[in-house]
């Protein structure tokens, strides 16, 4: 029997919207095909390996065996209506789980029963620790050789620092995997007709009597701790029913206080209705949230209550190039309703957008629904102006919600058309790709006239060229990747930028005057302090352009520039030949002219890396990292083997797969994510720069 905490004529309460997040190759997308099986969304149980998984649906993920993209689908489980979104796990796709999480109530945590909490584990782990979402955990691969639960859940309270709530146990019969212990209900759990969701209970088999009872006691010693009601409950002596658990842990889950945890075989088909079940059960609805906060447009806090009757307010946080039907706008609707054919307001861009269609997704298969309300994830097709990240909104009621962050791209590389033919196609297909995906840089460097693309990684930039050869038919040539540096100031000073040209007629003049300075938040950053009608406000925009196409490209490897505030505080003009071109090009001057007097410096990317390794090569592999200018930051052990936590620059380690694999036979492995920039060294910045 399902215990759900139902409102009647609460619609929303019964709306689940969540996502599955892991490690790469922890079992998120067979999961999700499971979940969507046994739920009756689909008739055929799709593979991973073999390439027929639902939500791995494009070319690139079906040769790989990998999610690439964030793939939306959607079921429904007895009363619930649930909105799944499958994230990718491997690194180099991390903007797919960062904005997944913007937009989800709760998520479900997928561990390797062998391989526990794995270094890009605790990457979504705290990702979803910033955007504050609940979360349950999800033990797969039960079944294989070596799987241990018990490890799992204390590797989980150790590095993720959480209260874990265990709310099974695996049953093996003979070294096989074959069902769970309920802990709440104190039933074993078995799902002998894997073509259907039913599961048989039984009693607890008797080897497993005495732990059921201790990991319940557990249970209900935790939840006692944590709630009055529950614990009023117990000292006094009154019976606990499965109400009393599943209400209690709703609570703490919602307020982030503890993870409940369960296990299974995906794969094999195990513990996906029981999955279900406390995805309905534990994880939040939209209206639990209760509001979504925001700001006006003079900064002040805003909130918009999640309500169907409340003012319409959404957030487009994916944007993605379908060849048949142009652009869909993933957007997450907080509230009110939309319809097909009325417009709406991009609080973002202040412009007027009409929706033409809403479509629900599942995966890449369209379903044309006639209105979008609170708590739904949908498509909108038909927008003009919007991109990721923009908030949706009534122009009569703006409100604008808060930003996504995405992470600087680390490596780049070369792209040029094979022939002339290729170069509109080229550019249109570079800039749809650019759109889409935030981490993806596309810039034209002026001083080796090449075009130059930019992403988290060389699988990442090896997709999106694929993808300009399948999706938009463009033949391009690539040169090799290279580390994505850029270029900052040392110090503090002030430049002057003037374009005067007289060519018989009407001339051109243009003079500013800035005062440039290092800025740790990164990014260039623009400010005006002009007073007294100095320079007319028409013409600020353009000295801002200007400002930002000259940092497109630095003066020591034409490479971009960040981490620099400029602030405009003088300059001059002509009634008469000045122009917004003149200033443009007076602020890109004055900007090259103050990254020379400024002592310009060249920044490399440091990544975060997680070694693996046997503990009889660790001496060879630290030695290794040590060559590399790598900084130890911790060693520690899990089982037999030791963990390295280093710090070490990208450009060190662009070919480590093969060097560690010849160091250790390869019996080693590890996982690799952009943390910050730091300034190169002397030696290396001649090295780099070729003099």
């Amino acid at each position: 029997m399902q215990v759900t905490l139902r409102k009647m004529g609460k619609e929303l309460e019964f709306v689940r919207n969540i996502g599955f997040v892991a490690h790469i190759d922890a079992g998120k997308t067979t999961t999700t095909e499971r979940v969507l099986f046994y739920s009756g969304r689909v008739y055929r149980l799709g593979e991973v390996d073999e390439g027929t998984a639902t939500t791995d649906w494009m070319q690139q993920e079906k040769e790989r065996g990998i999610t690439i993209t964030s793939a939306a689908t959607y079921c429904k489980w007895k009363d619930f209506h649930i909105n799944i979104i499958d994230t990718p796990g491997h690194i180099d796709f991390t903007v797919e789980v960062e904005r997944s999480l913007k937009v989800l109530d709760g998520v479900v945590v997928i561990l390797c029963g062998v391989g526990g909490v794995e270094p890009q584990s605790e990457t979504v782990w705290r990702q979803a620790d910033k955007y504050e979402i609940p979360r349950i955990a999800f033990v797969n691969k039960m079944d294989r050789v070596g799987a241990d639960f018990f490890s799992v859940v204390e590797e989980m309270e150790e590095k993720f620092a959480v209260c874990v709530l265990p709310l099974q146990i695996p049953i093996y019969e003979n070294d096989k995997f074959v069902g769970v212990v309920d802990i709440i209900k104190n039933k074993a759990i078995y799902n002998e007709d894997v073509s259907t969701a039913e599961i048989t209970y039984r009693d607890v088999p008797k080897e497993l009597v005495e732990k059921a009872i201790m990991w319940r006691d557990s249970l209900i010693e935790k939840l006692a701790e944590l709630d009055n009601f529950f614990l009023s409950k117990f000292v006094e002596g009154d019976s606990l029913n499965e109400v009393d658990f599943i209400s209690t842990i709703r609570k703490l889950v919602r307020r982030n206080e503890v993870v409940p945890v369960l296990c299974g075989s995906a794969l094999r088909n195990k513990g996906i209705k029981p999955l279900l079940e406390a995805i309905c059960n534990f994880l939040p609805s939209p209206e639990d949230l209760e509001k979504v906060k925001g700001v006006t447009y003079e900064g002040s806090l805003q909130e918009r209550v999640i309500s169907y009757d409340a003012p319409f307010c959404a957030l487009c946080f994916k944007v993605f190039t379908d060849p048949f039907v142009g652009k869909l706008f993933y957007t997450r609707v907080y509230s009110g309703r939309v319809k097909p054919g009325s417009y709406i307001y991009n609080a973002i861009k202040r412009k007027r957008e009409r929706v033409a269609k809403i479509v629900r997704m599942h995966a890449n298969k369209q379903e044309i629904i006639n209105e979008a309300k609170a708590g739904d994830i949908v498509c909108l097709i038909g927008l003009k102006e919007t991109t990721t990240g923009d908030t949706l909104c009534e122009e009569e009621n703006p409100i604008i919600l808060e930003e996504i962050k995405f992470p600087e791209p680390v490596v780049s590389i070369a792209i040029e058309p094979k022939t002339k033919s290729d170069e509109g196609k080229l550019f249109k297909g570079l800039k749809k790709l650019e759109g889409e995906d935030p981490s993806f840089k596309v810039f034209y460097n002026k001083e080796t006239g090449q075009n130059i693309i930019s992403g988290m990684g060389q699988l990442h930039l090896e997709i999106m060229v694929d993808r300009l050869l399948r999706d938009f038919n463009v033949e391009a040539k690539v040169g090799k990747p290279h580390v994505a540096y850029k270029e900052t100031i040392r110090r503090k000073i002030e430049a002057v930028g003037k374009f005067v040209q007289q060519t018989g007629g009407r001339g051109q003049y243009g003079h500013v005057v800035f005062v440039m300075e290092p800025w740790d938040k990164g990014g260039i950053v623009f400010e005006s302090k002009l007073k007294g009608g100095v320079i007319p406000k028409e013409f600020i925009p353009a000295i801002k352009k200007g400002v930002l196409e000259g940092s497109k490209s630095g003066v020591l490897g034409g490479y971009p520039v960040t981490d620099v505030k400029v602030t405009l505080i003088d300059g001059s003009y002509h009634e008469v030949d000045s122009s917004e071109f003149a200033f443009q090009v007076a602020a890109e001057l004055g900007f090259k002219n103050g990254l020379k007097k400024g002592g310009a410096v060249l920044l490399e990317p440091i990544m975060n890396m997680e070694v693996i390794v046997p503990f009889e090569y660790l001496s060879q592999v630290i030695a290794d990292l040590n060559v590399r200018r790598a900084k130890i930051v911790s060693i520690s052990d899990k089982r037999n083997f030791k963990i390295i936590k280093t710090e070490v620059a990208l450009a060190e380690v662009f070919n480590y797969a093969d060097v560690l694999r010849n160091l250790t036979q390869a019996r080693s492995s590890y996982t690799i994510e952009p943390s910050h920039y730091e300034r190169v060294p002397e030696d290396r910045v001649v090295k780099i720069l070729g003099g």
